[in-house]
């Protein structure tokens, strides 16, 4: 997994409130294991009509936020079915970062297994982010991690929090496997002992 210290990108808003996991990634997408790919049909029933043609009044087609790294979203965000390749697709699009006042706590937990990080902010303080999305490409937001800050595009500051393990993996890089991983050395040395104290295991 890619490690999370410091983002710096262009902030998309999307103020919609409810915003569910098949508005995020439609079931008929889901057939597929692979984490990549489906970046092309993140919100694919708002971004794309019926023949499949871009809706232009979409935030994330319009010319200034097609490379969005953060989104800027409202309440209740990921809410719905428990589906992972919501954050795959929002992974894969080029999102790392989440911002809203709440989450569907599955979807939030599997952001941090995903190498995204979503920003829990009071309403008043998603509402300012927000104001600085819409200035298209000047809405330039940046995200650091281990000051646990996000900076405006006029430098204004504002502080949020964040679980110290759950940073942690993402400081560094790790999801389960890797936080198993880490593990490899006692778990060789424990395998080990086992076929000596074992051996008909």
């Amino acid at each position: 997994m890619d490690k999370f210290t410091t983002l710096t990108g262009v902030a998309a808003p999307m103020p919609l409130i409810n915003i569910d996991t098949d508005m995020i990634i439609p079931k008929q997408f889901l057939k597929t294991i692979k984490r990549s790919g489906l970046g092309v049909n993140l919100f694919d029933e708002m971004r794309y009509d019926d023949d499949g043609n871009e809706n232009p009044d979409f935030v994330l087609n319009k010319p200034a936020y097609r490379n969005a790294e953060i989104l800027v979203a409202g309440d209740n965000f990921g809410c719905g079915s428990s589906r992972e390749h919501a954050p795959w697709a929002i992974k894969d699009f080029g999102i790392r970062c989440v911002i809203s006042t709440s989450f569907a706590d599955i979807f939030f937990n599997n952001c941090f297994k995903n190498g995204i990080l979503p920003i829990v902010l009071p309403q008043e303080d998603v509402d300012k982010l927000m104001d600085d999305a819409e200035r298209g490409a000047n809405a330039i937001l940046t995200v650091d991690l281990e000051a646990q800050t996000i900076t405006g595009p006029d430098g204004g500051t504002i502080s949020f929090e964040v679980d110290a393990f759950k940073k942690h993996c993402l400081l560094e890089g790790l999801d389960d496997i890797g936080l198993t991983m880490e593990k490899s050395a006692a778990i060789d040395a424990f395998e080990a002992r086992a076929a000596v104290e074992r051996p008909w295991v």
